[in-house]
């Protein structure tokens, strides 16, 4: 159990494998989906949907340290063993998501509990988080996960798997998959030699991120 622990501490960034040391690379994959949720006014954003779905390997492994019965499935009891033991583990790492407004870090409350699913031979994790303000529809919002200690590589295959619906007109979305070469060269200022000793270390993957991004008018 502690080494399934230790697993279960997903890393979210979509890694630069060829500007990191050669150690540094992921060990678990996982496909995708962020949907932000806007308030029934569509004048600020009340919630974001995150959906999960990790690579057959990985989830074989969840079956067999999870599976206590021995029966080749996961049941209720076994599914919530794997969603309590994954909670507490990402619950430090604020549930690997990046959420800021103008450039700032917004604050997000805790999911209430985490939806796990075994289907296809794939682990499913679904859980849903509030801000704990309000965050208005305006200026420039960005959404996305990334992971301090790159041990997963989480993949939004599309773009319409980072989604917002009946986003209002004064709003444009784009999603920004970071260049890593880019990336590197615009923070080169603030990377230090700690992050290229080992990145795992920093806080640094967050630049790497996949992320949705809304844009919107002033308001007033």
């Amino acid at each position: 159990m502690k080494n399934t622990r230790a697993t279960l501490v997903f890393s979210l960034a979509a890694l630069a494998l060829s500007t990191m040391p050669a150690r540094v690379h992921p060990h678990v994959f996982a496909e995708a989906r962020l949907d932000v949720v806007l308030s029934s006014d569509r004048s600020a954003v009340s919630s974001l949907r995150h959906l999960w779905r990790f690579d057959d390997v990985f989830s074989s492994t969840v079956l067999m340290e999870f599976d206590k019965n021995a029966d080749l499935k996961l049941d209720d009891a076994e599914l919530k063993d794997v969603a309590d033991t994954v909670y507490t583990s990402i619950a430090d790492y604020d549930y690997f998501q990046m959420v800021t407004a103008d450039g700032k870090d917004v604050a997000m409350n805790p999911p209430p509990s985490l939806m796990v699913n075994y289907e296809n031979d794939q682990l499913v994790i679904l859980f849903e988080s509030q801000p704990k303000e309000p965050i208005r529809l305006s200026g420039k919002l960005d959404f996305g996960v990334y992971d301090p200690t790159f041990y997963t590589a989480i993949d939004f295959v599309e773009d319409e798997n980072m989604s917002v619906e009946h986003l209002p007109s004064t709003c444009t979305r784009a999603v920004i998959r970071p260049d890593p070469d880019e990336a590197l060269a615009q923070n080169q200022a603030t990377l230090t030699e700690q992050f290229f000793d080992d990145p795992a270390g920093t806080d640094m993957s967050r630049i790497f991120a996949t992320r949705l991004e809304l844009s919107c008018a002033a308001e007033g």
